[in-house]
């Protein structure tokens, strides 16, 4: 018997049992249950237990179920699958010469078989399939013409939705050969279709939450086989646009520009740029397209647990292997100021927003313009997320800039003072260690500020990613030296206020301060980078630092350093109480007034020695908004050298820090 009849037989049989309905019910978990009646789960399956899932049936003229889930007693959709397309026999009507149920057979069977979208059988509509077939036929599969009336009168619902989903990828995978101008266009309608502002929110209720990445790689996949001709095409869509040029390497550079309606209050605009330099790398002629979506980044999920949302409309950029990198202008949806801008490609494989991918050159209040890595199986569709950010002002700026300037300075200075004087401050043993604390603090501190300022310069993580992680890694490192240096100081004056007669020697010191001050923050910052980095998650986006929503590795910084300030804090009260301790209540005023002098003077000295200012960074962390805990912070933490080296360096012949009368 011919295999082509007993593909067609088995067809008929799955049909003709799956066709027969459903008389007893379905029980798909201990917690799902089945209504038989329209709006049976709302109205007569009580929501008892929070989680539990009800499926009805849809209404006599759809195919397929709806699914609610109970939420604080209350039946809530989760999906609807609720559809009236038949996929499969809109897709024979452009396929009938690839089927084996067709063509030479006089129509037979597999013609007329109704298909859901998702490889379901069902129902379909009486004569669906049927009315577009004989004489122009051959004209449908030339241009898919044929089935867009019956798309575009249908209702989109999200079950009809995921079924135009389906039918897309179908086209794409199975009739992608020779697309021209016509086929283009009638996929462009179909897929604007779905892609309606108005109808944006039915997306939600998509049963299949991968929808939206399959309808961006069928689009991209179908787009990229489209002949040009005369070397341009140019192809529009309310709600999705194609363009493609021929390129060769002694192109100048070219450029795509879109302006495209987002909803009914105005128009959002797009533009992308290959750079000539990366033209120079083609080896032949060849071809670039490029596909703007103004509403697709609504459908695609973040992904991620921050707040981040897209904030523009989603560029596929489609080019030969050999070209790179690439610029893309993206204009705002929210253009208020303290909205920060991010930008990212879209991760084929993992079905993610990717910031490695991007890297933010340039950014105002009403666009942001990226320079984006083009990878052909990996990044192929950027956009740009946003996210409350850290208020951007010029005072905030300022203060940094000249804080930072002062530090340096008073860094430089204080260790050439420190070495001019170092023999005559380190005669005896307790002003040695407290030197040696002195000049570590410094030393640390110095070499961070510099490579803060090498972070910035190669923030652009996409095109110096090593260089990134090697700064990020020594700026880690050298931060948390600084505190574990100030938790050694900590540690010293408690011994010296405490164990009064408790002697250490100096090699133990020394052993102890090391082990303490560059041992500690060694294996933290080791261990960082070898647990986060092979996951990609060791730098965040748009900055040499560490990350922090995808992996948490900035709580490799934060967890010891507020450790440490907590730490010292305790210090400060111990010395409170001891230098106040002596003449207050014993009614003398004169002693009383230079006991309180003496405890403010300790006070002000070790607050910022010991790196107290630090702990107002917990206040940025409560409030990331607020422009004047950012303020405050930048003041006590750019001048917190300052002060206190001015308090020690240019001090250094003076006694002991801790004053006793």
């Amino acid at each position: 018997m011919d295999v082509r009849v007993v593909y067609c037989l088995l067809l008929w049989a799955a049909h003709f049992f799956l066709a027969v309905p459903h008389t007893t019910p379905r029980v798909l978990s201990n917690e799902s249950k089945t209504g038989y009646e329209q709006d049976a789960c709302i109205n007569l399956i009580p929501c008892q237990d929070n989680g539990a899932i009800c499926i009805q049936p849809c209404s006599p003229s759809f195919h397929g179920e709806t699914s609610f889930v109970c939420e604080d007693r209350k039946w809530q959709m989760l999906s609807d699958a609720c559809a009236s397309l038949d996929v499969q026999s809109l897709f024979q009507r452009i396929s009938q010469s690839e089927l084996p149920c067709s063509g030479g057979h006089g129509g037979g069977a597999g013609e007329h078989l109704p298909f859901v979208g998702g490889g379901k059988l069902g129902p379909g509509k009486p004569g669906d399939g049927a009315k577009h077939f004989g004489a122009g036929n051959h004209s449908c599969q030339a241009d898919f013409s044929c089935i867009i009336p019956d798309i575009l009168s249908s209702p989109a619902i999200p079950g009809n939705i995921a079924d135009i989903v389906e039918l897309l990828k179908k086209i794409s995978l199975l009739l992608s050969e020779n697309v021209t101008r016509g086929k283009m266009q009638s996929y462009s309608r179909i897929a604007n279709h779905i892609l309606n502002s108005s109808i944006i929110s039915n997306w939600a209720f998509v049963k299949d939450r991968n929808a939206g990445s399959i309808l961006l790689d069928s689009v991209n996949l179908f787009a990229g086989k489209l002949l040009l001709r005369n070397g341009s095409e140019s192809i529009q869509e309310p709600f999705i646009a194609t363009k493609g040029y021929s390129i060769h390497r002694n192109t100048s550079g070219k450029s795509f520009d879109f302006s495209m309606e987002f909803n009914s209050t105005g128009n959002i605009t797009g533009h992308v740029v290959i750079p000539e330099e990366e033209l120079l790398r083609l080896p032949r002629a060849s071809k670039a397209i490029s596909v703007a979506f103004p509403t697709l980044g609504v459908i695609l999920e973040t992904n991620r647990p921050d707040p981040a949302v897209v904030n523009g409309m989603v560029l596929s950029v489609l080019l030969p292997e050999e070209l790179q990198n690439i610029l893309l202008t993206f204009e705002k949806l929210n253009k208020l100021e303290q909205v920060g801008a991010q930008c990212v490609g879209w991760h084929s494989a993992e079905r993610r927003w990717d910031p490695r991918a991007c890297a933010v050159r340039a950014h105002n209040i009403s666009a942001v313009v990226c320079v984006c890595a083009h990878r052909h199986r990996t990044y192929r569709a950027f956009s740009i997320l946003m996210a409350p950010a850290v208020p951007r002002s010029s005072l905030l700026d300022y203060i940094t800039r000249v804080g930072l300037g002062l530090s340096i300075l008073s860094l430089v200075l204080c260790l050439a003072i420190e070495a001019v004087v170092w023999q005559h401050v380190t005669k005896t043993e307790i002003t040695y260690m407290r030197h040696f604390c002195l000049v570590n603090i410094a030393a640390s501190l110095l070499v961070a500020d510099v490579l803060f300022i090498l972070a910035a310069i190669v923030h652009n993580a996409a095109l110096n990613y090593q260089l990134c992680v090697a700064a990020t890694f020594f700026l880690h490192f050298f931060y948390l030296a600084l505190f574990f240096w100030m938790f050694t100081l900590g540690l010293l004056i408690l011994y010296g206020l405490l164990l009064i007669f408790f002697k250490i020697t100096r090699s133990v010191f020394l052993a102890a301060a090391f082990s303490i001050g560059y041992g500690c923050p060694l294996v933290i910052s080791i261990l960082t980078v070898a647990i986060t980095e092979p996951k990609n998650g060791y730098l965040r986006s748009g900055a040499c630092w560490l990350n922090w929503y995808e992996t948490k590795a900035l709580l490799a910084f934060v967890v010891p350093a507020l450790s440490i300030i907590v730490m010292n804090l305790i210090v400060v009260i111990v010395v409170v109480v001891k230098t106040g301790r002596s003449s207050i209540g014993e009614g003398c005023k004169s002693q009383d007034l230079s006991s309180m002098i003496r405890v403010s003077k300790n006070v002000a000295l070790l607050t910022p020695l010991l790196g107290l200012t630090w702990g107002f960074g917990l206040a940025t962390i409560i409030d990331s908004r607020s422009l004047a805990f950012h303020v405050v912070f930048a003041l006590l933490n750019a001048f917190q050298t300052r002060e206190a080296l001015r308090m020690n360096c240019f001090s250094s012949r003076r006694k002991w820090g801790l004053e006793k009368s």
